[in-house]
């Protein structure tokens, strides 16, 4: 098993980091050409959404992302790969890859000075660390997503089949348990 990592741009190192610590390897997909490497499950990274897309389009990537995810490649986003994941943006009419019924606000609870720390529930797991950094939220979830966490009454962690996208960083500490759900629910 190898999970690829969007290495575009954020903090896809974070990402790679956790899974390591699982015994897990991985790839990092940084140009077309990568998107040939054999890996069983993608990781879209926190970061800034809008690079991210830009990139992903220049590089000739975009197409083959959202093949792959559409053919059922599971999926891992965060933070700005929510926002790459979502069918619809409020406030902004872009749409990136737009695989995941879900509509997302970008930067819902503020600017970097906003950004907080806490801990919830996630799937039935308890007490999971939830970094929110310039964070989205999610807002609504077409019938067929499923609600996986929440923060103050707002929707912060949702699955459609093989995507997983939540709007805070699991991957910022050492707590690998959201990595471990990835990979026996998903994988």
């Amino acid at each position: 098993m190898r999970i690829a990592v969007l290495a575009l741009q954020g903090d896809f190192a974070e990402h790679e980091a956790v899974f390591h610590r699982l015994g897990i390897p991985t790839c990092q997909l940084r140009q077309k050409s990568d998107l040939e490497l054999d890996f069983d499950a993608l990781v879209l990274p926190g970061g800034e959404s809008t690079v991210q897309g830009k990139l992903l389009r220049e590089l000739e990537m975009f197409e083959r992302v959202r093949s792959l995810i559409k053919e059922g490649l599971p999926v891992m986003a965060t933070c700005a790969g929510s926002i790459l994941l979502a069918e619809q943006l409020l406030d902004d009419p872009t749409v990136h890859l737009g695989t995941m019924g879900i509509t997302v606000r970008r930067n819902a609870y503020g600017r970097q000075l906003s950004s907080f720390h806490t801990v919830g529930d996630f799937a039935g797991i308890k007490d999971v660390p939830m970094s929110f950094i310039r964070a989205p939220q999610i807002e609504s979830c077409t019938s067929d997503v499923e609600i996986l966490a929440g923060y103050n009454g707002q929707i912060t962690a949702a699955r459609q089949e093989n995507q997983l996208a939540m709007t805070f960083h699991p991957e910022l500490g050492t707590d690998c348990r959201i990595a471990e759900y990835f990979l026996s629910e998903m994988l």
